[in-house]
């Protein structure tokens, strides 16, 4: 029933990724597990299945339902000032076409969740962060690098456009002050331990690191994948910064433990998820970058979200290497697609797998 997926997904290795691991649960139970093609194209060696992946931006859900459960508990208000918990982001600057100026308006909570606070997504390159790096002998521990990113000018009024950026980074930061606790302990604790989520972390030792598997990235001139070297600057700027937005390290297995906890509210309750499934961005201006397919999904707190057309009611997100996740409540579907391709040509079509797997299971 799954074949047609598995052909699509087999049709894009020829021109992407070389190797790939897709899960689909159904109603609570796994009902279609495949993997194929290589995990090492150097060493020919062929994907297992439990291999630890860079998530990148499929990090960004994990950390936005931590948010949610301190949000459930009354610690904070969608609709709070940052600067009451971060006071460095009290007086911010924008810095746009006409020059710089002091920013009218706050930057709220929800601002975090729905990216509309302004921020770009600079963050390798960023001399802020270089500066945080220095002074920390390279450590940059999450909580005070949101001190060097306040020192940025944002590029617009808090809550009137969206822009994909480092909200969520910052979002992470702010679950440290909330809790009290390191954002990856606390993660570690609220989602990760209940779930059985044991091999996944934002906390990127070397350790952790030696044994992720190899990724690439697709090279243009050759058209072909090229073995990428993930340099802690990538998108941890020092050895103690656990990105929200794209520091997660995780597996196949583990990662659909979390989407289902989300799925059966386990991790939230219904009507947070109901919530953050909500279309927030509907009087935000949205820029023309393909980040989702808009014709059918809008964006929620954290995620792509449905529009209410039908036969797409599914919300999740992406990863820069390739990663997918969907979560369909109405027909109790939760999938989950992992390869480690950074700038796959294919990776605009990667929503069908979705589709493939509701047109399997939805009769």
């Amino acid at each position: 029933m799954f074949q047609s997926m598995v052909d699509f997904l087999d049709k894009r290795m020829e021109s992407g990724a070389k190797g790939y691991d897709v899960i689909v649960y159904h109603r609570g139970k796994e009902v279609f597990r495949h993997k194929n093609g290589l995990i090492d194209i150097e060493k020919e060696l062929p994907v297992r299945g439990d291999e630890l992946y860079y998530l990148y931006s499929c990090s960004k859900p994990i950390t936005c339902t931590a948010a949610m459960q301190l949000f459930e508990k009354g610690a904070f208000s969608l609709d709070d000032k940052l600067s009451d918990y971060m006071p460095e982001f009290a007086q911010m600057t924008i810095k746009d076409a006409n020059g710089e100026r002091k920013a009218e308006k706050p930057i709220l909570i929800r601002h975090l969740f729905e990216m509309s606070a302004g921020f770009d997504y600079e963050l390798a390159s960023d001399e802020e962060f270089k500066a945080c790096a220095k002074a920390t002998d390279g450590r940059c521990p999450t909580r005070e690098a949101m001190k060097y990113l306040a020192r940025r000018p944002i590029a617009f009024e808090p809550g009137t456009r969206w822009r994909y950026s480092l909200c969520h980074d910052v979002l992470a930061a702010f679950v440290e002050v909330v809790s009290g606790e390191r954002f990856s302990d606390y993660v570690k604790k609220n989602i990760f331990d209940p779930m059985g989520m044991h091999r996944s972390t934002y906390r990127l030792t070397e350790d952790v690191r030696a044994q992720v598997a190899p990724i690439y990235i697709y090279d243009e001139t050759s058209k072909s994948p090229k073995l990428l070297k993930i340099g802690i600057s990538d998108f941890v700027i020092g050895s103690e910064y656990e990105s929200g937005g794209a520091g997660c390290v995780s597996c196949t297995e583990d990662y659909i433990r979390f989407l289902e906890g989300v799925r059966t509210f386990k991790l939230l309750k219904k009507e947070t998820v109901d919530l953050m499934r909500e279309n927030h961005i509907t009087a935000y201006g949205i820029d023309d970058t393909p980040y989702w397919k808009k014709e059918t999904h809008g964006y929620g707190l954290g995620v792509r979200c449905s529009k209410g057309i039908p036969g797409y009611g599914d919300f999740g997100w992406d990863g820069a290497a390739g990663a997918f996740m969907a979560i369909d409540l109405e027909n109790e579907i939760s999938v989950f697609y992992v390869q480690h391709l950074c700038a796959d040509p294919n990776n605009p079509n990667r929503h069908l797998v979705y589709d493939y797997a509701r047109d399997a299971l939805v009769k």
